[in-house]
């Protein structure tokens, strides 16, 4: 992503410019949470399991016995665009009107010297913002309050470049000059995107507004998606698809049995493919949780009577729950440690540990909606990259 370079009393025309290029798509999640875009590692291994387990902020609301931060289901990005001048408020709401679109948000940004180094940097409201950053971004209190506090949090390859420190005060050269304090690191998703503020703190700074917008839409095929904003937008417009048609199924399976009881959402997927359907990627299951109840934030019933964290229909459950974890008495669907094992149970009946095109019929027979298969297929990779 290319944004207009900002510098002090020049924002009317970097506003003009608008948005040079989008000059990459969105990488949705690269990085593993230990940091390094190519590091090798395990499932929750070392750093990671350290992070997701010490701090308390793995994926998921808090359950029964489960710790975890993560405030609302988290949205995939299908498809950025960007037009000259930024994308208008007319823009916005026709591309809110396209068939099949669930979310819009529209982001500030510019180029702008912190410390004397040229960065990237977006702004939007935390809020807003939050469900649309990888799972364990979305999942870091220490994130969104730094936001809140109106500071700088970067990449961890931009803090190295500007030569930032947690807790440290810099100089800002953009349409104004300030002081930022940086609010530390964190995977932000966006190839080329070096930081992110809060709305009010990108206002300070002179950020151009909507610079650009994401667009998500699951149940459209990204290259119609894409066809379909370019169309509304004006002319210049530059429209780019962030993931593909159909999403791969190769995704990461670990047979290690874990030990005691878990203690997150995160843990408790990778304890359940283990144990109840081995050869499972328990990214699966994250995937599923997220999507179904943003991990037990919703615990329903559904429109269809669905319920609790994995979204049993009754009938469903008859066959399928079982008491998982050391839990006792009858299987109870709104417990994340009977739910969980049971969803893993009856993905395993259908084939799912076997991958590939098995793996993707379990899903849509989980959810009978080929948009489903892929939503879960993207998040599930997500979940891979970081952990």
């Amino acid at each position: 992503m290319r944004l207009p370079t900002v510098r002090r009393r020049s924002l009317p025309a970097a506003a003009a410019g608008g948005l040079v290029a989008v000059s990459a798509a969105l990488a949705v999640t690269v990085a593993l949470l230990s940091g390094g875009h190519d590091a090798p590692g395990g499932l929750l291994s070392g750093q990671a399991r350290a992070v997701v387990t010490a701090s308390a902020t793995g994926p998921g609301a808090a359950g029964p016995g489960l710790a975890g931060a993560t405030p609302t289901r988290l949205v995939v990005p299908d498809v950025i665009a960007s037009v000259p001048g930024g994308v208008s408020a007319a823009d916005l709401a026709r591309i809110r009107r396209l068939g099949g679109v669930r979310a819009v948000l529209p982001v500030d940004g510019a180029r702008i010297a912190v410390n004397g180094r040229w960065l990237t940097v977006l702004a939007a409201p935390a809020a807003a913002l939050r469900p649309w950053t990888p799972p364990a971004t979305a999942a870091s209190q220490r994130t969104w309050s730094a936001l809140a506090g109106g500071q700088l949090v970067t990449t961890a390859a931009a803090a190295g470049q500007a030569r930032l420190a947690a807790g440290g005060r810099y100089p800002v050269a953009a349409a104004v000059r300030a002081r930022i304090t940086d609010g530390g690191t964190a995977l932000l998703g966006v190839s080329g995107v070096d930081g992110v503020v809060s709305q009010a703190e990108g206002a300070r700074l002179g950020l151009v507004r909507n610079v650009a917008v994401l667009v998500n839409a699951p149940t459209v095929s990204v290259a119609a998606l894409v066809s379909q904003v370019r169309a509304v937008l004006r002319a210049g417009a530059r429209v780019i698809g962030l993931v593909p048609d159909t999403v791969s199924t190769r995704l990461p399976v670990d047979r290690t049995v874990p030990a005691g009881r878990p203690t997150s959402y995160l843990e408790l997927f990778h304890a359940s493919a283990v144990m109840y359907c081995p050869g499972l990627s328990w990214t699966v299951l994250a995937a599923i949780g997220q999507i179904e109840s943003g991990d037990g934030q919703n615990m329903g019933p559904s429109t269809a009577g669905a319920l609790g964290p994995m979204q049993f229909l009754p009938s469903t459950w008859k066959i399928w729950g079982i008491d998982a974890f050391g839990e006792t008495g009858p299987p109870d669907v709104m417990d994340p440690f009977d739910a969980v094992p049971s969803a893993a149970r009856l993905l395993c009946a259908d084939g799912a540990a076997t991958g590939s095109q098995a793996l993707r019929q379990a899903v849509f027979d989980y959810n009978h909606a080929s948009w489903y298969v892929e939503e879960v297929l993207t998040l599930a990779a997500e979940y891979a990259a970081e952990y």
